[in-house]
């Protein structure tokens, strides 16, 4: 397998060693930024128990909230399809988006505008400084992927999107796929 470098866009892969630590085992982060200064992601398939209503009770949505990562959790960030409607949206690939102005987002959930196959929540975001992420790759925590799915990443269902990944991978990794999250449980 060819190794990639880390860029907007790609999909970080937690590898299935990353058993103990509880943000990121099994997890697939988007990388929302990535430079020399550092890079920033969004954990796309660990959905929290609570929806946007719970937040923000003006807003009466069950759009689902997940865990963008360990910083900064007690602030809620969104990706997008529809940098149209948000005004301030900073492109992360193509036909992804990242943030924007949140007045324009309620006003637009709360006339129905927005439906949850458009835009995706989550609490806090993963955060590597400039040379933690290249540092993380080395010691084999993470796969670096394209993503092939790029259009459909906000819809895609959060439940097996680490396990299709580890499909995809191939090889011992296809092993990996279907053992417990905890391997003590085998």
């Amino acid at each position: 397998m060819i190794a990639l470098k880390p860029s907007k866009g790609h999909l970080l892969i937690a590898e299935p060693s990353i058993t103990g630590d509880v943000s990121f085992n099994r997890s697939v982060v988007l990388l929302a930024e990535h430079s020399d200064n550092g890079s920033v992601g969004f954990i796309l398939n660990k959905v929290l128990d609570f929806t946007l209503k719970d937040l923000l009770p003006d807003l009466n949505v069950d759009f689902k909230i997940y865990n963008g990562g360990p910083v900064e959790q007690d602030n809620l960030y969104f990706i997008h399809r529809i940098p149209d409607l948000i005004p301030d949206s900073v492109e992360i690939a193509d036909g992804i988006y990242w943030g924007g102005n949140f007045d324009a987002v309620t006003t637009l959930i709360s006339q129905n505008l927005i439906d949850e196959k458009q835009i995706r929540f989550f609490l806090g975001y993963s955060g590597w400084d400039a040379e933690q992420l290249n540092i993380e790759l080395d010691a084999n925590s993470w796969i670096v992927v394209t993503n092939e799915d790029q259009k459909n990443v906000i819809e895609r269902p959060y439940d097996s999107f680490w396990k299709d990944q580890m499909m995809q991978l191939g090889g011992e990794y296809v092993l990996w796929s279907n053992a417990p999250e905890n391997p003590s449980y085998n």
